[in-house]
């Protein structure tokens, strides 16, 4: 477990994992009446949390996989990264893919923020790569089965 300093601007108590394996923390809509997302309208909405995360971590934010099985909501820019020194509120990039209006309440969870360890690049030139099997073989190289 890894502590993070966070300030909660919200009317709502901190995120907290819901099981003791869970991997993320649901975060919460913080607006002032209903909000409709109609179909393909993206909006960003606001949690009211602002974080400070050690070098070395992201936190990453996620679609529900409720709001999206059932009824097509997304996070558009999934997984939206949070940078070690970034201070402003987490917002969240949520897009309606159904064919059918959404309508988010206030304090609705609408999506998981997951925290990750992460590196960063020492790029290296080179002239040639190694070889594989596979290659430079792409999308579906590998086959379907």
């Amino acid at each position: 477990m890894i502590e993070v300093l966070v300030q909660n601007e919200s009317p709502y108590e901190l995120p907290f994992y819901a099981t003791k394996a869970a991997a993320g923390v649901d975060l919460k809509a913080v607006i002032n009446s209903p909000l409709t997302l109609k179909p393909l309208e993206r909006k960003i909405i606001g949690t009211g949390l602002k974080i400070a995360l050690p070098e070395g971590y992201e936190a990453q934010v996620r679609p529900r996989s409720g709001l999206a099985a059932k009824h097509g909501i997304s996070v558009l820019n999934a997984p939206g990264t949070i940078d070690a020194d970034y201070r402003g509120e987490i917002g969240v990039l949520l897009v309606n893919l159904s064919n059918e209006s959404f309508t988010i309440e206030p304090g609705e969870r609408i999506a998981q923020l997951v925290l990750a360890k992460h590196e960063q690049i020492e790029w290296k030139l080179t002239a040639q790569l190694t070889e594989t099997d596979r290659g430079a073989g792409g999308f579906g190289s590998t086959g379907k089965k």
